[in-house]
């Protein structure tokens, strides 16, 4: 059994954390939070968590990519292998020489930027231009809420809660299936949408103007940020739903077009992210035993590794 430990108590976190215990392959050492949870055995000191590094086998990093996880892998990285699913795709490249650095002097694994994107449609995109050389390639994202975005607006002083909604552009999305290519960014793209309650006697016009101003999330996006009640936010804004879609289109042959398209349609983001998150922590636990340290991400690990079947029947059912 691969022996697993949890940082992070959210909404990531316990999604992972439930799909552990209904695996054959893994066993929950526990989770580690800097919060206090009464009652719940399973939830342990994060100052403890160095005691526990000869009986974790794989930790999951659960936190937020700006909080938590930048600060946090290059720390646990030197007693454990690691996975997370840093979101920041400005900062991976940096996050990553970091990580590849301390996992080969610890002699450990650390895979990061696991989940769907970046994760999966990662590998979409590679494959993608791959094939089609001459195309042009647009990520989408939403309609749906980003764990990542809400959390950076909550973490604004004076916001009580809050939920970010990212929603393609209608007419950009249609101007790409019928070929027109248009420039890409994903500012142009996207609009957002923000559900915010502040606390009591907080300058709303000032928390409108750090959302829309925050460099990574929202600077650069058409932002609409909307003040509401908590009732009204856990009325209708409390669920997970995401999803998305890459597609790449272009040129495949002289007067010949082509179009690739990957589509997500999610009810609850947290536990697809998490699905994948353990999908490729079985990957992780080999490269260790094979002695492959130092940083991974999606495009390093075989998609043959990721599944618990042979080769005889991969051969025979999956190709």
């Amino acid at each position: 059994m691969i022996r697993v430990g949890i940082v992070g108590y959210g909404n990531l976190g316990k999604s992972l954390g439930y799909l552990v215990d209904e695996s054959d392959k893994m066993e929950l050492v526990g989770y580690f939070s800097r919060r206090e949870i009464e009652g719940n055995l399973e939830v342990k000191r994060y100052g403890d968590i160095k005691d526990y590094k000869d009986k974790i086998d794989i930790l999951f990093l659960c936190g937020s990519s700006d909080h938590d996880i930048e600060i946090q892998g290059p720390e646990l990285v030197r007693d454990f292998n690691t996975i997370d699913c840093f979101d920041n795709h400005k900062h991976i490249y940096d996050y990553y020489q970091k990580m590849d650095k301390i996992a080969k002097e610890s002699e450990k694994v650390s895979l990061i930027s696991t989940g769907w994107d970046p994760g999966l449609f990662s590998l979409a995109r590679t494959l993608f231009e791959a094939v089609l050389p001459k195309a042009k390639t647009y990520t989408f994202w939403g309609k749906g809420i980003s764990q990542g975005h809400s959390a950076a607006v909550r973490a604004i002083e004076g916001v009580k809660d809050a939920a970010q909604y990212t929603i393609p552009r209608e007419d950009f999305l249609e101007s790409v299936r019928e070929g027109l290519e248009p420039e890409f960014t994903p500012q142009k793209a996207h609009l957002r949408e923000v559900f915010v309650v502040v606390e009591d006697g907080a300058d709303k016009e000032i928390i409108e103007r750090k959302i829309k101003t925050m460099p990574d999330y929202f600077e650069g996006y058409e932002t609409r940020v909307n003040f509401v009640s908590q009732e009204d936010l856990n009325k209708n804004h409390k669920g997970m739903p995401h999803g998305g879609r890459v597609i790449r289109e272009g040129e495949n042959a002289k007067d010949q077009r082509a179009r690739m398209e990957f589509i997500l349609d999610l009810d609850r983001n947290p536990d697809f992210t998490a699905a994948v998150a353990l999908a490729y922590g079985k990957a992780v636990y080999k490269l260790y035993k094979e002695k492959s340290y130092g940083a991974k991400t999606v495009l390093d690990i075989p998609i043959s590794v990721l599944i618990d079947y042979d080769r005889e029947y991969l051969l025979k059912h999956m190709i």
